[in-house]
């Protein structure tokens, strides 16, 4: 997906997610200053591959409906919470929210929210918004200011996502949806400018780079748009996309910047919604188990948390509704919904808690998810 300035409304549609546990409130004004000490409020380096070396979450002592909650962030209209969402939250019924520009009007108030979100969540909520850097920055008055596309080098790559996790951080926020892990590979790419410039190994270089920023600053990153959509010239928000692109050019270039984010222990994958044929001929990608079990966990490796691109990408609801591609998506292994329609939460909550209760095989799916972002939470000192 992507995402203009707070100012353009009709492109804010995306999201993602997660809270720091105690906000810190330290900014003056409107400008988010720099922390002292390098790597003040950094994250815990973990891998979160389930090797035994992190605390087993409880997902057990979840109720259904709590372990249902834990694979879905909300969105909301407007700089206040509302009732509907202190509620979810209040109940353990949702991961957390996705915060887009009619949600941001300052630093304090965007404190004061992510606080309120904090307290009805009992200090458990991800809180995500999508600050990749020239236009798609929903939190104007934090970095980064350039767009990816004009950053050549992996130390200001790494430079400016640290401080992009510092200022987020500050302001509650402990989930990037970002960096984009694309690459620009087609004259008039949809991710011209948003991706890192350069071949595959270059952008690979610059994307761990922005992962290891993100962690030193403070929060969590989360590499898009897997498996890759650089060589697309529509958006997935605006169109059903089809990558005719063959298995061998997809591993040599679409995958290298995905396998150099997980190697530097990348918090969350972003699952794009482009459908692969090479790869599964059926499925977008966001509802293919060909590709997020096969490729994405089993070849890549990868035992962090799949969250999907927006589910109210028009590629997703040219298929389907947003409550029937939530299922699809998880029974594929996908572990967290991303809603970007402040209508669509209790509908996809309903659906899911609906056939956890109908299928014994995916409420185990649900389990295995929720267990995921349970860890994510840990990780985050959510818990």
């Amino acid at each position: 997906m992507r995402f203009a300035l707070p100012q353009d409304a009709k492109r804010r549609r995306r999201l993602s997610a997660l809270v720091a546990g105690c906000l810190v409130a330290l900014v003056t004004g409107v400008e988010v200053g720099a922390r002292s000490g390098d790597e003040a409020g950094s994250l815990a380096s973990a891998r979160g591959d389930g090797d035994g070396s992190e605390k087993a979450p409880p997902v057990d002592d979840l109720s259904l409906r709590q372990q249902v909650g834990q694979l879905v962030m909300l969105r909301f209209d407007g700089t206040e919470r509302p009732t509907y969402v202190q509620e979810a939250l209040r109940a353990g019924e949702a991961a957390g929210a996705i915060l887009f520009g009619d949600n941001v009007l300052s630093a304090q108030q965007l404190r004061d929210l992510t606080g309120s979100l904090q307290q009805a969540a009992g200090r458990s909520a991800l809180l995500a918004v999508d600050q990749e850097g020239g236009d798609i920055r929903i939190v104007p008055f934090a970095a980064p200011e350039p767009a990816a596309g004009t950053i050549a080098r992996p130390a200001l790559a790494e430079q400016l996502a640290r401080q992009a996790g510092r200022d987020l951080d500050r302001l509650g926020i402990n989930v990037n949806l970002a960096p984009v892990a694309d690459v620009a590979s087609v004259p008039g790419s949809v991710v011209a400018g948003r991706a890192y410039p350069g071949e595959a190994d270059a952008v690979a270089s610059l994307v761990a780079a922005a992962v290891r920023g993100h962690r030193r600053g403070g929060v969590a990153s989360t590499a898009k748009h897997f498996p890759g959509i650089g060589a697309a010239k529509l958006n997935t928000d605006d169109a059903a996309v089809t990558i005719k692109r063959p298995r061998a050019e997809i591993e040599k270039v679409d995958l290298e910047p995905f396998r150099a984010a997980i190697d530097a222990e990348v918090e969350l994958v972003m699952a794009g919604h482009a459908l692969y044929p090479t790869l599964d001929d059926r499925r977008i990608a966001s509802q293919s188990a060909p590709i997020l079990e096969g490729v994405l966990r089993e070849e890549l490796g990868y035992r962090g948390v799949i969250v999907t691109d927006s589910m109210e990408a028009e590629a997703v609801l040219s298929r389907s509704s947003t409550p029937e591609a939530a299922v699809r998506a998880v029974a594929a292994g996908a572990d967290l919904m991303l809603t970007t329609s402040s209508g669509s939460y209790m509908p996809v909550f309903k659906r899911l808690l609906g056939e956890a209760k109908r299928s014994e095989k995916f409420r185990a799916r649900v389990e295995e998810s929720a267990a995921r972002v349970l860890r994510l939470k840990e990780r985050l000192g959510l818990r």
